[in-house]
């Protein structure tokens, strides 16, 4: 699955760990349960880190370490289910969260531009959607009705 971060392919540096496997050196992305498990020694460790969100589990769990993550991946069950849409905006307004937020799962193509709005930068890409269609997707909406995370001008204040 190709990682598309700030809208470009990269190299995704982190490795998501199974809950009982033993940590690699390096960054790490662990879920929440684990997170909650091993938070001291998780905290207390050099590297980078990184916890997964299921859809069910709100970003405001995490509370005060939160600024001692580097990502916090949004795992989508199925597509239909749109609350990561919220964490992640709740991630970038209400909690201030400046990290990377990841796109994981079942997402489609047209949710693409949406998930950009709400704060989400870095998106593993499902089988179905390429880099080409991923660029593709983003420059398909041109203007906006809402506010959102992104500071996009809404058509509303483009009227003036």
């Amino acid at each position: 699955m190709p990682l598309i971060r700030n809208g470009a392919v990269a190299e995704d540096t982190y490795v998501t760990v199974a809950d009982d496997a033993a940590l690699p050196d390096g960054a790490v992305i662990v879920s929440l349960k684990r997170f909650r498990a091993e938070r001291s020694d998780l905290l207390a460790r050099n590297h980078a880190l990184g916890v997964v969100l299921t859809s069910d589990q709100s970003p405001e769990t995490l509370g005060p370490d939160l600024d001692r993550l580097s990502v916090v991946v949004l795992e989508f069950p199925k597509f239909r289910d749109g609350r990561p849409f919220s964490w992640a905006r709740l991630l970038r307004t209400r909690l201030k969260f400046t990290g990377e937020i990841r796109a994981r799962g079942d997402f489609l193509y047209d949710q693409i531009a949406y998930l950009k709005r709400v704060g989400v930068d870095a998106f593993e890409l499902p089988p179905a959607i390429t880099p080409e269609l991923f660029a593709r997707a983003l420059s398909e909406m041109t203007n906006v009705y809402q506010p959102s995370a992104d500071g996009r001008e809404t058509i509303s204040a483009l009227r003036g």
